[in-house]
């Protein structure tokens, strides 16, 4: 294996079966890996859209709101709606960690594709980094 870039039209990503050796291989591996970065910065986006609309969304900070109901005696009947909050937040907070995850996957899957060290490769990597944040940055500003 190569320690250094070098241009070739032929190099193992990420598993064994996905071995390239023609020049219409690297294209479309490196079609493939340009959408893996593209979709790694459309999750980034995603998750941060996701996150300002669930704070939005919360009508009070979720530690004001149960610490307003051990200092009140609350009644039965606003018991219902801190539960559900919480609830809430809970769901929402398990939904950003398993986007997490995928991206934190995902990352690592486009690292190492980087690491075959095959600038093609590189390229499309960079590439598809500046094409996702291009296309996903506009959208964060939206509302």
């Amino acid at each position: 294996m190569e320690m250094h870039f070098f241009f070739s039209d032929k190099v193992v990503l990420l598993f064994d079966f996905w071995s390239v050796h023609s020049p219409a291989g690297m294209a479309l591996s490196v079609l493939v890996v340009l959408l893996l970065a593209v979709l790694y910065e459309s999750i980034k986006f995603f998750k941060a859209k996701l996150l300002h609309q669930a704070l939005v969304s919360m009508p009070l900070p979720t530690s004001q709101q149960l610490i307003e109901e051990t200092d009140q005696d609350s009644s039965s009947s606003e018991s219902p709606s801190v539960s559900s909050t919480c609830f809430r937040w809970f769901l929402c907070h398990f939904g950003q960690s398993l986007i997490h995850v995928a991206q934190v996957v995902l990352g690592y899957f486009v690292m190492l594709a980087v690491m075959s060290y095959n600038t093609w490769i590189f390229l499309g990597v960079v590439l598809g980094s500046a094409v996702g944040y291009y296309l996903a940055y506009p959208l964060l500003s939206m509302d």
